[in-house]
């Protein structure tokens, strides 16, 4: 099709406002997939996605329409992931559009992604289209909030879309504004190929499948292609576009989306966001943009069964085929035994990634509190990078510790402040600047580390403002701090998997609610088993799980005291031979203690 007649375009909003409702509402007017076919939420074809209402995975989608003058469009629909980790998605599916409708729900109004999507979508230089759904709800305030919307673009009321994706109301709108508004691709049909990856999965049978925007030249089956950042050669086994099926074309021209089944065995090899190019006739340069995806948050998975552990490997290897984002590698624990040190973009991802090893893999699985990297400078001037307590070098060879930091948005009814800035406080953020949006809301600009937000911050959050906030988060850089290695000795003996680093100022009341923590969850000995927090060699805090006790005076029903005292005394020497010698179970509630820290 010529490129007059094509046009890109993507959803963007915030977590559970209706982009994918609205999604299967266009499919369906554009005739796309048959009543047949169709079922709610078509394209997050993950189970998960469907229980959790978040997409996970960016799909796509071509979609054909006639519109009021008569021509009939092209149109692809990239849909993006809504949840803050992976931003870095979201922005490459930005890359390959030129235009995306800003969904907005009429009863929550504008929150922290609808904000964070509407920049990135503002940075890449798209016609943004602003949509107010969910019109038919009771609470809707539909006209406050397309006021709201109107505002915040700078465009008239009368150019805010008002729909009910989940009742079909005004979808034609949706459509006609897309074919008139939206720009048609600028690429050249005659220059050398560049063509964006904005993302990918594996497929057995045909290796790595790349979904493409093809911005200059075009693509066609067994051409020679290379990506320019890893520099990998291939031929293409297939190339095709989404019906939402994959349906070979042979032929994908300047403008078009589709995918390039590769052949390629590692997902790592054909990134998201490198350019493919012909190798006979590469282009001169990239498309911008590029770079690759950073681990941000650590933990540690082990199997429960211990004999799992060759299953957890292979169930990680087939999973990093589709996720290119997630690392691991082999690492021991003197008490959980074998695992993997994993590498996320964030929690919500490190949950994501659990939970598909668990369902999709039959894996029984132990995970230990999440930590982030730090950046060690050592006093001969080597920087090295440790996501693991136990890797942190000796304390006589650290010259300061750096801790990632982050740049936090927060939106949250004017009348919760004050909870909020209380709970900020104590995680160690730092206030910026205060916005007003309207007469009921603000936004709380702050930084804050990275370590502060990882386990709980999101819950709490949303419980001192009654779920009214929300929250958006972007990497800031590394600061150095007063950072210590907090070590928990059970019986005498260190237990690495319990360690953390920690801020110094929160040290012993980390320390002391750790160990009254563990406290309750060892179980009871024949011996006493001190449980102590430690930074460096001086305790700061200590706890005694207290001795079973048998009562070895239960036969003695009378006679001399000499008797009763030479079965104590034997006692006495049983217990202080059994302390030296007795090794304590740790279970696994007492790592689970150390998410759930209290306050």
């Amino acid at each position: 099709m010529e490129p007059e007649r094509i046009r890109n375009f993507c959803i963007i909003a915030h977590i559970d406002h209706g982009k994918s409702t609205l999604a299967d509402r266009l499919l369906e007017r554009t005739g796309t997939i048959s009543p047949r076919e169709m079922t709610d939420q078509v394209l997050d074809s993950m189970d998960l996605e469907r229980e959790r209402g978040v997409t996970i995975k960016a799909s796509a989608v071509r979609m054909s329409y006639q519109a009021a003058d008569g021509q009939t469009y092209e149109l692809n629909l990239i849909d993006t992931p809504g949840h803050v980790d992976f931003s870095y998605e979201v922005s490459r599916a930005l890359a390959a559009c030129e235009g995306a409708l800003l969904v907005v729900d009429a009863s929550q109004g504008i929150e922290a992604q609808t904000l964070a999507n509407l920049y990135l979508a503002l940075e890449a230089d798209l016609e943004i289209i602003p949509v107010v759904n969910k019109i038919d709800l009771a609470a809707a305030r539909t006209d406050e909030v397309v006021a709201e919307l109107a505002d915040l673009l700078g465009v008239s009321e009368e150019e805010v879309l008002r729909v009910s994706a989940k009742e079909g109301m005004n979808i034609d709108a949706v459509l006609e504004a897309v074919v008139q508004r939206v720009p048609p691709p600028s690429g050249r049909p005659d220059a050398p190929l560049r063509a964006l990856i904005f993302d990918s999965h594996y497929d057995p049978y045909k290796g790595v499948v790349a979904y493409v925007r093809v911005v200059d030249g075009c693509v066609e089956k067994d051409q020679p292609l290379m990506l320019m950042s890893s520099g990998a050669r291939t031929e293409p086994l297939e190339v095709g576009i989404f019906t939402p099926g994959m349906q070979p074309t042979d032929r994908l021209a300047a403008g078009e989306v589709g995918y390039i089944a590769t052949g390629l065995k590692t997902v790592r090899e054909c990134r998201v966001g490198d350019t493919f190019t012909d190798a006979r006739n590469p282009a001169p340069e990239p498309l911008p943009g590029y770079r690759p995806a950073k681990p941000m948050v650590f933990a540690g998975l082990y199997p429960v069964e211990s004999e799992d552990y060759n299953a957890l490997r292979d169930a990680l290897e087939k999973l990093r085929l589709n996720d290119a984002a997630l690392i691991f590698e082999p690492e021991t624990s003197q008490a959980l035994q074998f695992g993997f040190r994993c590498g996320f973009l964030g929690l919500f991802h490190m949950e994501i990634v659990q939970e598909r090893l668990e369902r999709e893999y039959g894996l029984d699985l132990i995970a230990t509190a999440p930590s982030v990297a730090y950046q060690v400078v050592k006093r001969n001037g080597e920087v090295i990078e440790i996501s693991s307590p136990a890797d942190l070098p000796d304390p006589a060879e650290i010259q300061e510790i750096r801790e990632p930091w982050m740049k936090v948005q927060v939106f949250t009814p004017a009348e919760y402040m004050g909870p909020v800035m209380e709970l900020m406080r104590r995680r160690r953020a730092e206030l910026e600047t205060t916005e007003t949006l309207d007469t009921q809301r603000v936004v709380l600009h702050f930084r804050m580390p990275l370590a502060e937000m990882i386990v709980d911050l999101h819950d709490r959050l949303k419980s001192a403002t009654r779920g009214y906030a929300s929250l958006d988060y972007t990497f800031d850089g590394y600061r150095a701090g007063d950072l210590v290695k907090l070590e928990i000795l059970v019986n005498k003996e260190p237990v690495d998997a319990l360690a953390l680093i920690v801020h110094r100022d929160q040290a012993y009341e980390k320390g002391s609610a750790l160990v009254r923590k563990m406290k309750e969850v060892i179980p009871r000995q024949l011996f006493p088993v001190p449980i102590q927090a430690a930074i460096g060699g001086r305790i700061i805090a200590r706890a005694t799980v207290k001795a079973l006790r048998k009562d070895v005076l239960a036969k003695c029903y009378g006679g001399d005291v000499t008797r009763k005292r030479k079965l104590l005394e034997k006692q006495k020497a049983g217990k202080k031979r059994m302390k030296q010698f007795g090794r304590v179970t740790i279970p696994q509630e007492a790592f689970l203690a150390l998410l759930r820290l209290e306050e």
